[in-house]
């Protein structure tokens, strides 16, 4: 998805309560925002019910979102706060033990790989995860997620490197547990 401007007039729409401006505005955002939920909550239903929650933050927050801004950068960004917020929450220790039950289609050493994966991920810091989950799933520029996470390029640049390099050290460490 290309980056954009946010559309003055349905900005306007939308701040004066036009709930069609605002679908319009947020619509194309929804399925990145879901696929960053899901990155960060490892869960879908969490993710959802974050997605929509930072919506609704979102739509009480228009009147923040500058004239020229990206919308998308700015939706992330509250999409990535919600996530921040919603494992923080008291049942997050619960969700995320939880391991989705797969189909029996896909052979179970994909299987394996992906739970640990997801083990992994959410073994990591919360930046760290943040900046692979929109580096890699949503497969954003450096730029973007520099404004998504508040930071310098430079910055995300050693996050996704130590990130990086941490995922690999501890799925080498799952594989071995395997073995």
């Amino acid at each position: 998805m290309a980056v954009r401007s946010v559309d003055m007039t349905l900005l306007e729409a939308a701040r004066k309560g036009d709930d069609a401006a605002f679908e319009a505005l947020l619509g194309p955002l929804l399925e990145p925002a879901y696929r960053l939920a899901g990155g960060m909550l490892q869960d879908h239903q969490a993710a959802q019910d974050a997605v929509q929650e930072a919506a609704l933050r979102a739509w009480n927050k228009l009147r923040q979102l500058r004239d020229g801004s990206q919308i998308r950068s700015w939706f992330l960004a509250i999409v990535a706060n919600q996530c921040r917020s919603t494992r923080r929450e008291r049942w997050s220790s619960v969700i995320k033990s939880m391991v989705p039950e797969r189909s029996t289609d896909v052979p179970t050493e994909s299987i394996v790989t992906g739970v640990d994966l997801r083990r992994v991920l959410r073994g990591l810091d919360e930046r760290k995860r943040l900046v692979i989950v929109l580096r890699f799933y949503l497969d954003l520029p450096l730029e973007e997620i520099a404004a998504i996470t508040h930071s310098s390029v430079h910055a995300v640049e050693g996050q996704l490197h130590r990130g990086v390099v941490e995922l690999r050290q501890r799925m080498e460490v799952c594989r071995g547990q395997r073995a």
